[in-house]
C-alpha cells in the first residue's frame, strides 16, 4: 500500500486544558481554536490536537517524538522558557547520547513525554 497522506497529527490529553494551552503556546506552537473542549495546535508542517480530556492510564502513556536540526540549541531555548518554574510537573531532561543520535525529554504540564531529538 502506497500512502499519500499530508500529516500525522496525534491527539493529546490534558489534566488542566487551559494551562497545557498555555504551556504549548509558550513552547512556541500557534493555537487554533476548533471546539471549546479541542484546538490545534501547530508550528510549520507538524501539528497536533490538544484534548480538553484526560485518562491517566492514557496520558501517563503518550509519547511524542519531535525532530530538531539541532537539539542542543533547543534544549538552550527550552531552558531558557523556564517552563519548570511557570508549569507544576513539568520537568526538562538533558541531553543523552544514543547510537542513533541524541535527544532531550519535557514533561508537559499533564504527564505527555516529549522527546526532542537530533539523529546522526
Amino acid at each position: 500500500m502506497e500512502h499519500k497522506a499530508l500529516s500525522i497529527r496525534p491527539f493529546i490529553g490534558a489534566r488542566d486544558y487551559d494551562i497545557s494551552r498555555s504551556f504549548y503556546r509558550d513552547l512556541g506552537f500557534q493555537e487554533t481554536i476548533l471546539t471549546p473542549k479541542m484546538c490545534l495546535f501547530t508550528s510549520g508542517k507538524l501539528a497536533f490536537y490538544l484534548q480538553d480530556a484526560y485518562v491517566k492510564d492514557w496520558v501517563d502513556n503518550t509519547m511524542v517524538f519531535m525532530e530538531v536540526k539541532d537539539v542542543r540549541e533547543f534544549y538552550s531555548e527550552l531552558l531558557g522558557l523556564n517552563l519548570n518554574v511557570k508549569y507544576e510537573g513539568v520537568r526538562l531532561v538533558p541531553i543523552r547520547e544514543e547510537n542513533w543520535g541524541r535527544e532531550c525529554f519535557l514533561h508537559d504540564p499533564s504527564g505527555v513525554l516529549w522527546h526532542i531529538g537530533e539523529f546522526s
